[in-house]
């Protein structure tokens, strides 16, 4: 199922959705049918949540998060712990060979290395990461035992490999045939030349995953391969804490997806939870954090950024630059996609 919500935001506390509404409401029971803001708002919006209830949520980037969200929330509803919901969740991401911008089957940069990006956040604010890292299964989980068992909190290159391998972390080849040999076509036809990255609902990137246990503690997991074609070497935003990533348990969490070179300018994750602590709520938080993008960036043609947030009672938000975003959410009421709203 696929909510177009445009103006406001979509809130645990006002979802309570079933079937029969879905019918009401002429809505196909197809697994994409989309709903309008209107018709949502007037089936959905029915604030029931008692004051200081916590009600579990879980939000990711992009339609692959439907599955991940799925993982997580066996956790969740088992009176687990929001930290380990987020690494099981995006770990399904990573393992997917089908998947062109996260994990074993990511695309390489121009000269043919699948690097990953990672990075984890829990409600303590223990964090960690690694980037450009190959070779290696599970990002996000090396990014974990960089929080847990060092005194760092970023890991790079050979040195992260070197930690994954003596913590004994699977090892995988990559790039895997198929994209190795769509790299080959690419590298002939464009002759290595960079372009700009597309982002949108069939060609993104990086899955972000926040959720929100029944303990009312937000932990946060956002992982990459990044950009397809890029130079060797480049990292972007999702291993960054407080630009792909950031958690504050005392406000909620906030993830991004998008052209990360953009999103590091405003350290974007980190703005659209200041901007909950003043008062802002996740919907208008992500809205902010996209208008001084906008307003950073000499040419916003074809540049696409997103982000999604949570707060402490399970509200939950979302903006885009572009149209073409969305995001799996899953609580006790709902589960599904949801289009995002956009700026142009």
């Amino acid at each position: 199922m696929l909510l177009s919500i445009k103006n406001g935001s979509l809130t645990n506390k006002n979802i309570k959705m079933n079937r029969r509404d879905l019918i009401r409401m002429g809505i196909a029971s197809t697994a994409l049918g989309i709903i309008d803001a209107k018709s949502f708002a007037k089936t959905a919006f029915n604030p029931n949540l008692k004051k200081g209830e916590i009600s579990p949520t879980i939000i990711s980037t992009w339609n692959h998060g439907l599955q991940a969200n799925k993982t997580a929330w066996e956790i969740i509803e088992k009176d687990g712990f929001s930290i380990d919901a987020v690494e099981s969740g995006v770990k399904v991401t990573e393992s997917d060979i089908n998947n062109r911008s996260v994990g074993i089957g990511g695309y390489p940069d121009k000269d043919g290395h699948v690097t990953l990006d990672a990075c984890i956040m829990d409600h303590e604010s223990n964090c960690g990461s690694v980037a450009f890292l190959e070779g290696i299964a599970h990002p996000i989980s090396v990014a974990r035992a960089v929080m847990e068992k060092t005194p760092h909190v970023m890991l790079v290159g050979k040195g992260a490999k070197k930690f994954a391998l003596a913590h004994h972390f699977k090892k995988i080849s990559t790039p895997i045939p198929i994209v190795k040999k769509e790299w080959k076509e690419w590298k002939k036809k464009n002759k290595g030349a960079l372009k700009q990255p597309r982002v949108n609902n069939e060609n993104h990137d990086t899955i972000g995953l926040l959720a929100l246990d029944k303990h009312g503690n937000i932990s946060g997991s956002c992982t990459t391969s990044g950009w397809a074609y890029k130079m060797h070497g480049r990292v972007g935003d999702s291993p960054i804490i407080g630009a792909g990533l950031f958690v504050d348990n005392e406000i909620g969490g906030a993830c991004a997806t998008g052209v990360g070179e953009s999103i590091i300018r405003i350290a974007g994750s980190h703005t659209v939870v200041e901007c909950m602590r003043h008062g802002y709520t996740p919907q208008q938080a992500c809205e902010e954090a996209i208008s001084r993008i906008i307003k950073k960036q000499k040419n916003i043609e074809g540049i696409q950024c997103c982000f999604i947030a949570i707060d402490k009672n399970g509200n939950v938000g979302s903006h885009s630059i572009l149209n073409g975003f969305n995001y799996a959410l899953k609580n006790n009421h709902f589960e599904g996609l949801v289009a995002s709203s956009h700026s142009l």
